[in-house]
């Protein structure tokens, strides 16, 4: 996949690049926090990011609220709690 640039919700703050491995650990973080065993957190965190690279293929920038929404999508149907978890995670206390 080549870099895709991701903006951050904050204009001044400089776009990165698409971290995987940063989707992936919020991802497996949020359905551990609904008590999923960490093997299937894992598991649906590895879907989650293949359906969103799939998402990125023709893309090169995109905004962190792009990728969060077509995250929770994806993760909203294989657990529904991780994904309102994952979805409201600011706003959360």
């Amino acid at each position: 996949m080549s870099s895709i640039l991701v903006a951050k919700q904050r204009a001044q703050t400089r776009p990165e690049h698409f971290s995987r491995n940063k989707l992936h650990d919020s991802i497996a973080a949020a359905c551990q926090s609904v008590n999923l065993p960490e093997g299937h957190a894992q598991d649906v965190a590895e879907h989650v990011c293949r359906d969103v690279e799939h998402w990125l293929h023709d893309k090169t920038e995109v905004t962190s609220a792009d990728i969060r929404r077509v995250a929770t999508d994806t993760l909203a149907i294989i657990c529904p709690e991780a994904g309102y978890l994952y979805k409201h995670h600011q706003t959360i206390v």
